[in-house]
């Protein structure tokens, strides 16, 4: 301990050891020393002394640090001061007092080699993950800064490392399941360093469940109100989704989208937002696009799109987009976001045109927003995001395109003056005096033509009135008369951008724009001349807008023929001039940077020469262009003839696509009756098979009844389990008599239904007796013999009917049910053949009465058959009737219960 006084600066005796010495006596100490709390002391004292002679310490004293991190695991308080040691010798996070002595580039190379010595055993990098997994707030803090600080000086190696480790990336991942804060949020930290340009962690991290833990803790600390941990969580979020597809996927199919929904809710009141909360939103923003962006998959892009509308996302940031006291930066990028949800999505590019202004009169917001872009005063980056998002809505949207230009016809223009239209500011800022109005103008009509022949052809209808008293011309002559003006280079790009855009693939626009005679000469005035640098750029989209006007012309001119404009470049310009001149716009700086993305995005509005649609334009052209110009007429007329083979061609595939459709329509059509009558079909397949096990449960029911009866006999002859038997009996007679009363009923009305036929067959018979003169006699006597057939069977049936409801109640019916059915069907007969005789001809002679005598006595034959078979059916009930009552005696004589009579 006195030594350690001596180091620290306690008195003593003698001159004081260097910075060095004192270094190299402690790190002998730590080696040497046997006893625990004298290297627990020494790793105090370098501790103390690292962050001042980084460099002396982490030379002399690294190795012995590692070695104490390796064998004094169980000393927590030991561990924590060489972690903290080697932090301090590692990291280049510098006091401003060490900052202002050592020049940056010093202290970064001198991190990077320690760093360097220290990953150079990869155990050391696991033996740190090893002692991250304590849970002493002294070892895993110091442990989560050292790796973290690693990870910074040589990443990709430690990455590796870590990546090679067992079960190295989830170790880290339960920071963040820390209770206690400072760990968890320097967790955070240590997996942002952790995940940067690496595919295969950030995968690892993801399915760790990092995505809802990290939301969680948003959603703890306030979401966009939160602190600087709000911030941390959306960076790693960042680095966890941007330019990874599988990571993005899993977001989306965590329904993870739809929790993000929250972090837009701001209220009313807008004022007075921290800068805190404007940075939170500005990455919460940019998380929204990096899902969305026009670089991802389209299909995964698409499917981030509808969920972020079914979710109700898109419509909050439209919320945020019409909402005042929003800062500038924070629009700015909420008019990006809205831009890339909804391009290319035509279900919210329809819910983007339906959004409204909160003015009165309300006005729709892609009106507002054309407002702000054509208005120089607003500032230049919104005035971008604006026509971003007006190229967005747009985008593969015909019928956005569509509105857009019917607010030019003149069938649609508001005469009264009282609104403003979409195409009304895109007219005003394409002839505006301010050159950026007229170039956003320029490129924002263009992009309504996209690809919509129909939409060019409308176009030219459209005339504006110049000044008073002048006639109206049309939008293609001003756009050309503005051109041969002399503007500034930044308008005339963007008209000629326009034009070449209306003139590709429509040859009634080229049809039109060669009518007017000079064009053509200001088109190969401006090419042959030599200008300078910034007049070469005018040049080559003079020589792309004459190469239109040769490759989509349908020869309709005379003097403006395929040939003829040939003829006259190469006598004005030369062809090597022109086809140089047209390469003179994919050499150029501006269009290699609007090439790369969607977004414009200019460092200032003098870079503002292309779009980034156009340049496909131009590589699409260029080369087809060049070739045009060395064809020959008879070449030109064989690819004339190509083309209308390949046009008939499309027609014909176009018509097949079209049966082909309609067919698929009848088909589902088909498919659907089919799948309906299938499950009819089951559904009655199923109640068949209920009502099949009904029945065969009531059958069942009554066989196991006779099975009790018999076993009922069988035991009152043994005289045993009397009662139990007897109370079985006494239910089933209730039941009996029950369904007796029921079937004395049906009886009765079965009688007076038979009374009735009787009367009416009574009637008949006298009323035939009055008809019938010629064969009255034999017809009376079949009548009789009828009648007496009848009494006979009403007889019977008086016998059957005491015993037929006795059998329905044992669940015997076959028999009598039979005799019932007959004798009904008789008597229907009997009546058939009455009506029949009522009816006939009384010129009938002998011989049809004696027909008719043969057929009734045919009947009465059948009628002795069926009375046969009921006398059988008659014997067998009265049978199991006596057994039923012996049965029935013997139960209550068991029992000793009244005698019931049944």
């Amino acid at each position: 301990m006195n030594f350690l006084r001596g180091v620290m600066g306690g008195p003593s005796a003698g001159p004081q050891p260097s910075g060095a010495e004192t270094i190299q006596k402690l790190c002998d100490r730590v080696a040497s020393s046997t006893l625990l709390d004298d290297r627990r002391d020494a790793v105090r004292a370098l501790k103390s002394l690292s962050k001042k002679y980084r460099l002396e310490v982490g030379i002399q004293a690294m190795e012995h640090l590692i070695h104490v991190l390796q064998t004094d695991r169980s000393d927590s308080e030991i561990i924590g001061y060489a972690l903290d040691t080697l932090y301090n010798v590692i990291s280049n996070d510098l006091e401003e007092e060490e900052q202002e002595e050592n020049s940056p580039k010093q202290v970064d190379d001198l991190g990077s080699q320690f760093t360097e010595i220290f990953i150079k055993q990869q155990e050391n990098v696991t033996l740190l993950l090893t002692l991250v997994e304590e849970f002493d707030f002294h070892v895993r803090w110091p442990g989560v800064k050292l790796l973290t600080s690693l990870l910074k000086q040589q990443g990709p190696q430690v990455q590796q490392i870590i990546l090679v480790s067992p079960m190295g990336v989830s170790r880290l991942m339960d920071l963040l399941a820390d209770s206690r804060e400072v760990i968890r949020n320097d967790g955070v930290l240590l997996l942002q360093q952790l995940t940067k340009s690496n595919a295969a962690i950030q995968k690892i991290v993801a399915f760790e469940n990092a995505f809802e833990r990290l939301l969680d803790i948003i959603t703890e600390e306030g979401n966009s109100d939160g602190g600087i941990v709000v911030e941390d969580c959306l960076l790693l979020l960042q680095n966890l989704l941007k330019n990874n597809n599988s990571n993005q996927n899993f977001f989306k199919e965590g329904s993870y989208i739809q929790r993000m929904k929250p972090w837009f809710e701001v209220g009313d009141d807008n004022c007075g937002w921290s800068a805190q909360k404007v940075t939170n939103l500005h990455l919460m923003l940019q998380l929204v696009r990096v899902l969305v962006s026009p670089t991802n998959p389209p299909g995964a892009t698409s499917s981030c799109q509808k969920a972020m509308f079914h979710c109700g996302l898109l419509q909050q940031l439209c919320t945020i987009l019409m909402a005042t006291g929003v800062p500038a930066d924070i629009l700015t990028e909420t008019i990006n976001t809205v831009s890339e949800v909804i391009r290319g999505c035509q279900m919210n590019q329809d819910y983007f045109a339906s959004v409204n202004a909160p003015s009165n009169p309300p006005r729709p917001a892609i009106v507002v927003l054309l407002m702000s872009m054509v208005n120089e005063r607003q500032p230049f980056v919104l005035r971008c995001a604006v026509l971003y998002c007006f190229q967005c809505f747009l985008y593969k949207n015909q019928k956005g395109q569509g509105e857009i230009v019917s607010t030019l016809l003149p069938s649609t223009i508001d005469a009264t003056g009282n609104s403003v239209s979409a195409g009304q500011l895109l007219c005003g800022g394409l002839f505006s005096t301010d050159s950026l109005s007229n170039w956003c103008a320029a490129v924002a009509l263009a992009h309504a033509l996209q690809e919509n022949a129909t939409l060019k052809e409308q176009l030219l209808r459209v005339q504006l009135a110049t000044s008073i008293g002048n006639p109206p011309v049309s939008l293609l002559q001003q756009c050309t008369n503005i051109l041969s003006q002399g503007s500034k280079v930044q308008t005339r790009v963007g008209l000629l951008m326009l034009l070449c855009t209306w003139l590709s693939n429509c040859s009634i626009a080229v049809t039109h724009f060669l009518h007017n005679p000079a064009n053509v000469p200001f088109l190969t005035g401006q090419i042959a001349e030599n200008l300078g640098e910034e007049e070469q750029l005018v040049q080559g989209l003079c020589a792309l807008l004459l190469g239109i006007s040769i490759y989509y012309n349908d020869n309709s001119l005379e003097n403006y023929r395929k040939e003829k404009l040939k003829q006259l470049i190469e006598k004005r310009i030369g062809r090597e001039n022109f086809i140089e001149k047209l390469g003179f716009i994919s050499k150029h700086e501006l269009y290699s940077r609007a090439a790369q993305k969607p977004q414009p995005s200019f460092s200032s509005p003098d870079h503002m020469m292309f779009d980034h649609e156009f340049t496909k334009l131009v590589k699409e052209l260029e080369g087809v262009i060049s070739k045009a110009i060395y064809k020959s007429s008879e070449e030109d007329k064989k690819e004339e003839e190509v083309k209308k083979t390949l046009e008939q061609h499309d027609n014909i595939v176009t018509h097949y696509k079209k049966v082909i459709r309609e067919q698929d329509q009848e088909l589902e059509e088909l498919k659907q009756r089919v799948n309906t009558l299938t499950s009819q079909n089951e559904q009655l397949q199923a109640t068949v098979t209920q009502q099949v096990s009904q029945i065969q449960q009531h059958k069942d029911q009554y066989n196991l009844l006779k099975v009790q009866l018999g076993k009922d006999t069988q035991h009152h002859n043994s005289h045993s389990d009397t009662f139990q038997m007897n109370g079985i009996q006494v239910e089933e007679v209730s039941k009996l008599r029950d369904e007796l009363e029921e079937w004395k009923n049906k009886h009765e009305v079965l009688q007076g239904q038979l009374r009735e036929k009787d009367s009416v067959i009574e009637k008949l018979v006298s009323a035939n007796r009055l008809s019938r003169t010629r064969c009255s006699f034999q017809f009376l006597t079949q009548v009789q013999l009828q009648a007496a057939e009848i009494s006979k069977l009403q007889m019977e049936n008086q016998k059957l009917q005491v015993m037929v409801p006795w059998e329905q109640g044992h669940g015997a019916l076959g028999g009598a049910g039979a005799v019932t059915g007959s004798y009904r069907m008789y008597l229907e007969e009997t009546r058939l053949q009455l009506f029949l005789c009522l009816w006939c001809n009384l010129e009938w002679d002998f011989f049809s009465c004696q027909s008719e005598v043969k057929a009734l006595s045919e009947e009465k034959e059948s009628l002795k058959q069926h009375l046969d078979s009921s006398s059988s059916t008659v014997a067998i009930l009265q049978d199991e009737k006596s057994k039923l009552h012996q049965s029935y005696n013997w139960a209550c004589w068991a029992c000793n219960c009244p005698h019931v009579p049944l």
